[in-house]
């Protein structure tokens, strides 16, 4: 079994307050000064006012407080989160003072309003601890993650543009923009300005981290414009965009493969919305679904071109890490691919 460094660094900090707590515990019992009894009280009185109060306000500012502070960043918040812990912490505290040594928190009203604030103040400092690493944690993994990321940017860029300047999709867009200058000239520089403009797109803009919505978009409308030449029958994609994209950024080239490998598989040019892009914007989200139907029985072209679905998502993961919901439906004549990613504004 393989344990995470943050699981670790935890067991080593809890091994040494538990070593430091018997040491102290062994010089007490060596000096032959206290009883049996006064060392059990030492411990239940630490494991009412150090141990269990500690314990709580540690993993509380490790699981929910840090996580509090990276949702709004805001101090303010985060300190009075801390005291309100920390205020439980000792009720916690009392509760166990009263439960082991019998402490009635009535009687003890003084020793009560002493000890409340020392809890608090114990319960503060493994609260940091726990804040401190959890910290460290998400940092360290973070650097891991962007390095990570670095690399398989690197390789996913490197089988994007070997996907998208595909010669197959490069030939027949020539040859059918050669044939078109014949019929209509104008028409035909149209679209060799759109092919101009995707490898303009693809060589220079996918560079970035982040892209306007809008660029993205506009790319897939090119491509789109530009897979439709290639066939007669003018309903053959239906495209369309819902919201506002205006202001909204994501990582460049999300969508495309999976257009990509729609046109791919679609193997029926002649059917009305062979291919159904629709593409929802929303304050927080941004929505692609993409269908595109195909022949069960007709004999599919090879596969060897475009990303594949584990590539796909390899890098969504890395972009979007437990921030995406990626769908994938196949069905007798249907192949339906659902993907939502955070909405993003810089």
């Amino acid at each position: 079994m393989k344990y995470s460094f943050a699981t670790i660094l935890q067991w080593v900090f809890w091994i040494i307050l538990l070593f430091f707590s018997l040491f102290f515990l062994g010089i007490m019992t060596q000096s032959g000064s206290i009883g049996h009894s006064e060392i059990t009280h030492f411990i239940k009185l630490t494991l009412s006012v150090v141990i269990v109060p500690g314990v709580f306000s540690f993993f509380m500012f490790y699981t929910y407080l840090f996580k509090k502070y990276l949702q709004n960043q805001k101090v303010s918040t985060i300190i009075i989160y801390g005291l309100y812990f920390a205020l439980i912490s000792a009720i916690i505290g009392n509760l166990m003072l009263y439960i082991l040594l019998d402490f009635n928190l009535i009687c003890h009203r003084d020793t009560n309003f002493i000890s409340t604030p020392i809890i608090a103040f114990i319960s503060l400092l493994f609260g940091s601890v726990g804040f401190i690493f959890k910290g460290f944690f998400t940092w360290s993994k973070e650097i891991k993650l962007k390095e990570e990321l670095i690399e398989k940017t690197h390789k996913t860029e490197m089988a994007l543009v070997k996907s998208q300047l595909d010669p197959h999709f490069l030939f027949n867009t020539i040859n059918n923009i050669d044939i078109l200058i014949l019929k209509d000239p104008k028409e035909a520089s149209n679209y060799l300005n759109k092919l101009s403009d995707i490898m303009r797109f693809m060589l220079f803009e996918t560079k970035t981290n982040r892209i306007p919505l809008n660029n993205e978009l506009r790319y897939i409308e090119k491509y789109i414009e530009l897979q439709k030449i290639r066939t007669s029958n003018t309903n053959y994609v239906s495209y369309f965009v819902d919201g506002n994209p205006q202001g909204k950024y994501i990582a460049p080239m999300v969508f495309i493969p999976f257009i990509e490998n729609a046109f791919k598989h679609c193997n029926n040019k002649k059917l009305k919305n062979a291919i159904a892009i629709e593409i929802g914007v929303t304050n927080k989200i941004i929505t692609l679904r993409c269908t595109n139907k195909f022949n069960l029985y007709q004999k599919k072209k090879s596969d060897n071109h475009g990303l594949g679905n584990e590539l796909i998502e390899k890098r969504l993961n890395l972009i979007y890490p437990d921030q995406h919901t990626l769908h994938i439906t196949k069905t007798n004549n249907e192949y339906i691919v659902t993907l939502s990613i955070p909405n993003e504004k810089i």
